[in-house]
């Protein structure tokens, strides 16, 4: 049985302060490319109407001549908080992306240092700004002078065991102007493999007096309590778990501010939500959307009988009919 300790109780009861905006909620949803799009968001602020949204990952030098800015990017007018998330190498760049992604109504600017997917190290993104931590302050101090919002950063502990560099990297983006912190605990090299090393999130809270968001391996409200213990971070950050459960930010929210757990969703309500999500990809994106949810329809198929071969069915799916009758007969069937 998960409980909650007043302490941490109280601890947690004031609005998250990121720079200037408040946030009425510790948890997060974390930015994930090819999930986090205008849909997903949809979903998952329902049962977490208070939380800290994220955009996919957006290519700053993708934005320089472009006359209309990518999907991505959408934001809709009612959905706050919500932070776009940026990623590149130079400066520059980024700054001026920045001023687009306001324009677009973000009311942060998340920087991504830790995407550890090689066609963005590469070329200098990601978690590669872990091994060039002057590139890394100087975007964070342009951004800043650029935005009139709070530019915030996502990262990892370093780029392997032999370079874990979090300590010293995390005071760097707080001394150039970064207004939050959140940490994956994991390092670049180990990608999502093994466990996530909280204890160096505890060590980074110590030296900063910015927000620390503590990400990795929150796939319960047993283990977001656990990891608030254990860190004392500001706040945790939801990444994997929400991929066909939308509903775990709420879940973590709802207890971190009563104590009580939600009952959680029934076998028939997590498929009606994937049928709910599959009609908003094709009313949203169309055929693409359709081969989108494919995805997502596999990540809900999952915990029940016959939940294999229906996930086989929905990950070839060519059409919104054939998704939700198969969806549809699944229900039936539980019944």
């Amino acid at each position: 049985m998960v409980t909650l300790s007043p302490s941490l109780q109280a601890r947690l009861a004031p609005p998250l302060k990121i720079g200037t905006v408040e946030v009425n909620s510790r948890v997060l949803q974390s930015p994930l490319s090819g999930v986090t799009d205008l849909v997903f968001r949809r979903l998952v602020r329902r049962y977490a109407p208070d939380s800290m949204m994220y955009t996919e990952m957006v290519q700053a030098a993708g934005l320089r001549h472009v006359k209309k800015l990518p999907r991505i990017m959408d934001v809709d007018p009612q959905e706050h908080p919500i932070g776009i998330q940026l990623f590149d190498c130079r400066p520059d760049f980024l700054a001026e992306a920045a001023q687009m992604a306001v324009a677009e109504g973000a009311d942060t600017i998340d920087i991504n240092m830790g995407c550890p997917v090689n066609k963005i190290t590469k070329n200098g993104g990601g978690s590669s700004l872990l091994r060039q931590p002057d590139i890394a302050a100087a975007i964070v101090r342009q951004v800043s002078a650029a935005v009139d919002v709070p530019v915030t950063v996502k990262t990892r502990l370093g780029w392997s065991d032999e370079e874990i560099n979090i300590l010293e990297f995390a005071q760097r983006m707080e001394a150039a102007g970064a207004q939050m912190i959140a940490i994956h605990g994991r390092t670049r090299a180990q990608g999502y493999n093994g466990e996530a090393r909280w204890h160096w999130i505890r060590q980074v809270k110590e030296r900063l007096s910015i927000p620390v968001i503590a990400n990795g391996d929150i796939f319960s409200v047993a283990a977001a309590v656990r990891c608030l213990e254990e860190t004392d971070a500001d706040g945790v950050m939801c990444s994997r778990g929400t991929l066909g459960y939308p509903f775990l930010v709420g879940e973590i929210d709802a207890f971190l501010k009563t104590g009580q757990k939600r009952p959680p969703p029934t076998i028939a309500e997590r498929l009606h939500c994937a049928r709910e999500h599959l009609e908003a990809l094709w009313q949203y994106k169309g055929k693409r959307g359709v081969q989108q949810s494919r995805k997502h329809m596999a990540w809900y198929a999952k915990g029940f009988a016959g939940a294999a071969e229906l996930r086989g069915q929905l990950c070839r799916i060519e059409t919104v009919e054939q998704g939700v009758e198969l969806i549809e007969g699944a229900i039936a069937n539980l019944s």
